[in-house]
């Protein structure tokens, strides 16, 4: 049994210690808050020991009626390894306190590469965090970038990615961001960070990225234009998409036409917070022209990360093998949706795994 410390219970930081909890071979340990808000009070309803990330505000928990265990340097020393899910800046200033009680430790992707020995998606180099002390899960995007990358490498070769990534402006509770009422190119300059990124996964794989951010909290989505070495029909590459347990093919007829009826789609099949681990692919936008492929993605970007801090902490202890920790992680998880009413994607394309409430 690993267990498993989370410095910070936000936004993903909660969504990974639900998770952790979830795995057969994983244990929450604690979590850390820097304060005792309302997350801090639903982390100790649902069952988990409270640490404070900073040790002169402990008492501020105790007069919030928070039973607190002790603090964030006794979580580190009591857990086997440490997933940071702290704001952006936060987990590299967090390094050298987890190397000072030998505990490994997971960051995030708002991270610079440089904090972890090495950068992580699941499906793209998992055998690469095997044995590391530090591991950066990268960024929602690069994530879900990554996880198409990986299956067209495989079956085609890739000769360049192109991807144009209009971005949520913030997340629902992140009320402070913007644009209230703008289209931003962001970064103005180009290629936005996404691209390296990508190549922190797939050193040898050319990628061009664009962003922009606009008015909304729900998703982002990417338009994606990839060169392969190959010239497959578009109906097999849904067929290759298909196989991806995290990657759920749209298929027509369903109305999920947008980021508002896949997070209504979310909720309605009681995902918890209305999650989508999944990159959602709108199979009728999987076009190719010659070797040129062009496909439409939604990325919730509050969960798309969650699996793969799962997957990480096994890769750091050897516990398992790519496709065996990425199997059990999404059957815990419940990860995977399929459904296919008018048949569009063929026997050999439906996606793989079953939503949760369907096992």
């Amino acid at each position: 049994m690993i267990r498993v410390g989370i410095n910070g219970y936000g936004t993903i930081g909660k969504r990974v210690a639900d998770a952790v909890a979830a795995q057969p071979d994983m244990e929450v340990v604690g979590v850390a808050k820097t304060q005792p808000n309302f997350e801090a009070h639903t982390a100790v309803e649902r069952g988990f020991r409270m640490y404070a990330a900073i040790p002169e505000r402990l008492a501020l928990f105790t007069e919030a009626g928070i039973e607190v265990v002790g603090v964030v340097d006794e979580l580190i020393a009591a857990a086997d390894v440490m997933v940071d899910c702290t704001p952006s800046g936060i987990g590299a200033e967090n390094r050298d306190r987890y190397a000072t009680y030998g505990t490994p430790a997971v960051f995030q992707g708002g991270e610079d590469a440089s904090v972890g020995d090495v950068s992580f998606n699941a499906r793209g180099n998992y055998a690469d965090a095997v044995g590391a002390e530090f591991v950066r899960v990268v960024s929602c995007n690069t994530t879900g970038l990554s996880r198409i990358i990986a299956p067209l490498e495989d079956a085609y070769g890739i000769e360049r990615v192109r991807a144009t990534l209009v971005r949520r402006g913030g997340d629902p509770g992140q009320n402070a961001r913007g644009p209230i009422n703008d289209i931003l190119p962001d970064p103005i300059a180009i290629p936005s960070h996404h691209g390296p990124d990508v190549q922190t996964i797939f050193p040898d794989v050319a990628i061009d990225t664009m962003g922009m951010k606009v008015p909304a909290t729900l998703m982002h989505v990417h338009a994606l234009n990839v060169t392969l070495a190959e010239s497959p029909t578009a109906a097999h590459v849904r067929e290759v998409l298909g196989r991806e347990g995290r990657v759920y093919l749209i298929p027509p007829g369903l109305g999920l036409d947008g980021a508002g009826t896949l997070k209504e789609f979310a909720y309605d099949a009681d995902r918890p917070r209305g999650d989508l681990w999944e990159n959602c692919v709108w199979a009728e936008s999987v076009a190719v022209e010659g070797r040129d492929l062009y496909l439409f993605q939604a990325i919730h970007q509050e969960a798309d990360v969650i699996p793969e801090n799962v997957d990480a902490i096994r890769a750091i202890f050897d516990a398992a093998d790519a496709a065996t920790s990425m199997q059990r992680t999404d059957e815990a998880l419940g990860v995977g949706i399929r459904g296919d009413p008018a048949g569009f994607l063929g026997a050999g394309g439906v996606t793989a795994g079953v939503p949760q409430q369907e096992r």
